[in-house]
């Protein structure tokens, strides 16, 4: 009875990846029709006729200066995740260790920041980035520090309630200051929730599209907003460059998935259960 049991999960869990797989699987076919049949025949695969080898990958790194703007989301992505790691995984440590009213009020501040709405601070946001001559590109990674503070502190903050506080008593007694500590001891061990913070965080920065466009504009492209000028006017357009642009977008994030995707489910248990 068990083996049929998990054959059926099996199957039902292979249909599922089926379905999420399958517009990724559209976008990849349709990046190398001709863009006249993009639109009329969107679910076949390309034919003798309607086949454009790499045409639309050559016209769409031409049109949108896709190299460009892909150093230009490497460097944000790369900063603010680097970022969002390193002073949440310290601000968790800290608020967890440290028991009084401020920290708890911390902790729920950050708690609270999860759940307000993007839109709802939006403007207020782009005027303050003016105001503070946040936008640019390092003001950028100063705005998603805030943004991504949230949700890393939550997993954070379950991560280290799981930590003995013995190892660390350990190390202050051999000599070691708090930040020696932090950075020998306690961070070492943060791993699985560490790769798993990077990971989420990295897939939101890469392919955010509204954030980038409301603070730096046109100025500094980032892929999203590279893409999006494939559109031209009166609505018309280059579905081919953008099918893609869009293919040549997810190969990096979907790589590091990969290289890193053995780490996620321990980090989200631990982030959220331990304590």
């Amino acid at each position: 009875m068990k083996k049929h049991s998990r054959k059926i999960i099996f199957a039902i869990l292979l249909i599922i990846c089926a379905l999420f797989l399958f517009p990724v699987f559209i976008v990849l076919m349709n990046s190398f029709k001709s863009k006249f049949y993009i639109s009329s025949e969107p679910f076949r695969f390309p034919t003798g006729e309607t086949f454009a080898g790499l045409s639309n990958y050559i016209d769409g790194l031409a049109k949108t200066g896709f190299f460009s703007a892909f150093l230009t989301s490497l460097f944000i992505t790369v900063l603010s995740v680097g970022t969002i790691v390193l002073f949440t995984s310290m601000t968790a440590w800290y608020i967890t260790r440290v028991k009084n009213t401020f920290t708890k009020l911390t902790y729920y501040a950050f708690v609270f920041s999860m759940v307000v709405p993007f839109q709802m601070v939006m403007f207020t946001m782009v005027k303050t980035a003016n105001v503070l001559s946040l936008d640019n590109p390092l003001g950028l990674i100063v705005i998603y520090l805030g943004f991504g503070a949230g949700l890393s502190v939550f997993m954070f903050s379950g991560f280290v309630k799981g930590i003995p506080i013995e190892i660390e008593e350990a190390a202050m007694i051999d000599g070691c200051g708090p930040i020696r500590t932090f950075f020998l001891v306690v961070f070492p061990l943060m791993k699985p929730t560490t790769i798993t913070v990077a990971i989420i965080n990295t897939m939101w920065i890469w392919n955010d599209y509204l954030l980038p466009y409301l603070v730096i504009g046109s100025d500094y492209k980032t892929i999203p907003i590279a893409i999006q000028y494939l559109r031209g006017g009166y609505g018309s357009i280059d579905m081919g460059a953008m099918m893609a642009m869009l293919v040549l977008s997810i190969i990096p994030v979907v790589i590091f998935y990969l290289l890193c995707q053995k780490y996620i489910i321990k980090g989200v248990a631990a982030g959220a259960v331990k304590g």
